[in-house]
């Protein structure tokens, strides 16, 4: 694990009060660290010339998906649109998934419920402006944005 993770493990966990929702810390850590480190890219319905990750990469499946709508609405400022356990577990793939529940010490099932619920939350702080960060941007210096835009509900 490295300095960054440990950073935002810590962050997440004393933001949603320590161990008392340990599990939801823990996947929430796991997502912002795989969509820092350009991760999430490679989900159920990869196809030749995958993107590279990260957020767009994650945008970029949930297009390629037929729910390109509802992700593009968590990038909006207007509302944010619902989505649902099993689409996230479709858009991500069982790799994916199973990685991010391993993590968070979930199963597959549950870890798609809590996705579905904060997924949504992530991408809204992780683009204020109705944009994506532009690449090579700190994602890092947005922890504080992204933790509030979690612990503040949706826009």
């Amino acid at each position: 694990m490295g300095l960054l993770d440990s950073l935002v493990g810590s962050v997440v966990s004393q933001a949603l009060g320590g161990s008392q929702q340990g599990g939801q810390a823990a996947l929430i850590q796991a997502l912002i660290g795989m969509l820092m480190n350009g991760g999430l890219g490679g989900g159920g319905a990869a196809q030749a010339g995958a993107p590279a990750g990260g957020l767009g990469g994650l945008l970029e499946q949930f297009q390629r998906s037929g729910l390109g709508d509802v992700a593009s609405s968590w990038v909006s400022t207007g509302q944010n649109l619902p989505v649902s356990a099993e689409q996230i577990g479709q858009v991500l793939g069982p790799d994916v998934l199973g990685q991010l529940a391993r993590s968070a010490g979930m199963d597959s099932g549950a870890a798609g419920g809590a996705l579905a619920q904060i997924l949504p939350q992530v991408v809204d702080a992780m683009t204020p402006d109705g944009r994506l960060p532009q690449q090579g941007a700190d994602l890092g210096a947005m922890l504080p944005q992204i933790l509030g835009g979690l612990l503040g509900g949706a826009r």
